[in-house]
């Protein structure tokens, strides 16, 4: 009797470019399709709406091509030694992730079904290099993104990506549906804004890349910092949950960009947003308590405040400040936040109120539907200055500059905080600024309408650069 098959899906929801599915296919081996959603790791809310929508969109490109997607929920290194005996099957196939967590969840499961002679091979989906292929010369991680990324375009090109297949076939076996494990909010149902933002799925991935490129890619690297415009590729979601893969992005860029079909400057600058994927990878791969610890020794005693109040101010859009507000209400209501802006809130966090980087990685972990372990730790420790190539201690975004440069006549901000949507352009990023009767005008009353700001800037900035400059000397 012919054995089985086991393919293991994890953050790699796609047919397209899938090592892992063409493995099992080319096996010639009836294949159980199989995601697991392992609760003994931490989903965040955001997250966990997107994964519904994306494994239902999922089974219902499998079921089109003849197979059945089975779900099963609990511990994986319990489920799947459960599962190969029950149907004999005597190989598990799988896409490789890269944190801790989830290596060392493969590294014990491969251990004891290989002691059972049970086969696993794992496949590299989820980035164009890996980790342990890119060092410096002496041998070490790199830490520094330019050189890096330089070193990567140094290297033979990544595999060409995979065709989704045409037909499949599968074993049924007894399956979780789907609304049993309870991943949509309900009490309250808080995804009226993602719903009305966003389309999970592989087919909407591929479509938001060919939209992309055909229309936004040409002004991309000056346009990309402009929240007020749609200008961004918005494809992180898919990166995160696998429903698109980096090479084929990469591959289609390149291709573009060789027919003349889209401008270098602008392919290069989405390239490089791949590459700073690709770094954040190469940083947790070396350094897997970047989701936690500081990278820089000096900060590992760091004197942050703790005070609830102003970080439920700033979770709620509540700080004065427009621009973060803007920001944080974005965040609530779409489960994203522009990157430029995600940059802004996250300085006044770590800068202007001293509160730790952790704090905001663990917010953005919940309530981002693009929220990534790699990026995520990766991004928040540059912002804190205590991170890989991180922004020097002195960069403090101030957050009035910022909104007059990057949302110069203020639409991100009225789009965001409509009760400031009638004060006009040279006012909208400092309302305080303004006279009584302007804000009268305006409609405005800070600190009822609007509020005063929580904090001042110039005074925050002056203590952290003193705080900051005390540090000891890595």
């Amino acid at each position: 009797m012919t054995k089985l098959v086991i393919l293991w899906l994890r953050q790699d929801l796609r047919l397209h470019d899938n090592p892992a599915l063409i493995a099992a296919i080319n096996s010639n081996q009836p294949i159980i399709f199989l995601y697991i959603l392992d609760d003994t790791l931490n989903i965040g809310g955001a997250s966990r709406w997107w994964l519904h929508h994306s494994l239902d969109a999922l089974a219902q490109s499998l079921q089109k091509k003849g197979a059945t997607l089975v779900l099963r929920k609990g511990a994986a290194k319990t489920i799947l030694p459960q599962l190969v005996t029950a149907t004999d099957a005597d190989k598990v196939m799988w896409n490789r992730r890269y944190d801790s967590a989830g290596i060392a969840i493969d590294t014990e499961i491969k251990t004891s079904l290989g002691a059972a002679g049970v086969r696993c091979e794992s496949f590299n989906s989820h980035l164009l290099f890996e980790p342990w292929t890119i060092k410096n010369k002496q041998g070490k991680p790199y830490q520094v993104f330019t050189r890096f990324w330089n070193h990567c375009l140094e290297q033979p090109t990544p595999p060409i990506p995979l065709a989704a297949p045409d037909q499949l076939t599968s074993v049924e076996i007894a399956s979780d549906p789907l609304e049993s494990w309870n991943l949509l909010p309900t009490k309250p149902d808080w995804s009226g804004g993602l719903k009305d933002t966003w389309q999970p799925g592989e087919a909407a991935a591929l479509a938001r890349l060919e939209n992309f490129l055909d229309e936004l890619v040409a002004d991309y690297k000056e346009d990309r910092n402009r929240p007020d415009l749609t200008a961004t590729s918005r494809l992180s979601p898919s990166l995160a949950w696998g429903e698109i893969s980096p090479r084929v992005i990469y591959y289609e860029t390149r291709r573009m960009m060789h027919n003349n079909s889209i401008t270098a400057r602008g392919g290069q600058a989405l390239l490089s947003e791949i590459g700073w994927r690709e770094f954040s990878y190469h940083l947790l791969f070396h350094f897997p308590d970047l989701p936690t610890a500081p990278l820089k020794s000096q900060f590992k005693n760091f004197p942050w405040a703790k005070d609830e109040n102003l970080f439920h101010l700033w979770t709620k859009g509540l700080t004065g400040y427009p621009i973060v507000d803007a920001g944080m209400r974005e965040l609530w209501h779409t489960g994203w936040m522009h990157n430029r802006v995600r940059m802004i809130v996250a300085s006044f966090l770590v800068k202007d109120l001293l509160l730790s980087w952790q704090q905001g990685a663990a917010w953005f972990w919940d309530t981002l539907v693009d929220a990534d372990i790699a990026n995520n730790s990766a991004s928040w420790q540059w912002v804190s200055g205590c991170g890989a190539d991180a922004a020097p201690y002195f960069r403090i975004f101030n957050p009035i500059l910022q909104g007059e440069k990057f949302d110069p006549n203020g639409e991100y901000v009225r789009k965001w905080i409509p009760e400031l949507k009638d004060l006009p352009n040279e006012l909208i990023h400092k309302p305080w600024q303004a006279s009584t009767a302007r804000l009268s005008v305006a409609n405005v009353q800070l600190g009822i309408t609007y509020p005063k700001p929580i904090i001042d800037h110039d005074k925050a900035r002056h203590r952290a650069l003193a705080i900051f400059h005390g540090l000891p000397k890595g």
